[in-house]
């Protein structure tokens, strides 16, 4: 009988919570926006309780290893998405590109070094925890608060610094990096 570990089942709610979190957005109700965002809210959470009881628990796995980045980013892209139609402008498109294209940038980088026994000097750092953490709360102000109200322009801005840090973490992975991937330029 297969046995699904806490934590893993905590990272395949997250996964399928996207779709439902989609759906939610766009229903043509006042609360939907509210509804989206403690749907966001939740996933973020189980993020953070499904690394908790991985090791709490002693309930690391390959699997769980793999899926979880992963499930991160699915849901991240899937609201930067949303965001960005729905507030269609640069104010929000611009940092959401640069968090997308990091992501997909540092996950290449993640496997090439994986593939030359390097893996280790890209493992997550306190900079993108800090950056995971406001980018999470600016996600959260933005779905639940009107475009372009007071407080989603503080979203805004906390979108801004999380791109910073996305911009930061970024070179120093690649800082890290380097020597192995300038070899033989």
């Amino acid at each position: 009988m297969l046995s699904i570990k806490i934590p893993n089942l905590l990272t395949l709610v997250r996964i399928i919570l996207i779709p439902v979190f989609i759906l939610v957005y766009y229903m043509p109700y006042a609360w939907a926006p509210w509804a989206a965002s403690a749907i966001f809210g939740l996933a973020a959470i189980t993020d953070w309780f499904d690394g908790y009881l991985a090791r709490k628990l002693d309930q690391s796995s390959p699997f769980g290893a793999f899926l979880d980045p992963v499930a991160d980013k699915l849901m991240v892209a899937a609201a930067l998405v949303v965001l960005v139609e729905s507030f269609a402008s640069p104010w929000v498109t611009v940092p959401a590109v640069i968090i997308i294209g990091r992501e997909i940038v540092i996950s290449a980088l993640r496997e090439w070094m994986a593939e030359v026994g390097q893996r280790a000097s890209v493992a997550v750092s306190m900079i993108g925890k800090i950056k995971t953490t406001l980018q999470m709360a600016s996600i959260l102000m933005l779905l639940a608060f009107p475009i372009y109200s007071t407080l989603s322009w503080a979203g805004i801005a906390a979108l801004y610094g999380a791109a910073a840090l996305t911009l930061w973490s970024m070179f120093i992975y690649l800082r890290a990096a380097w020597p192995h991937l300038s070899e033989d330029i």
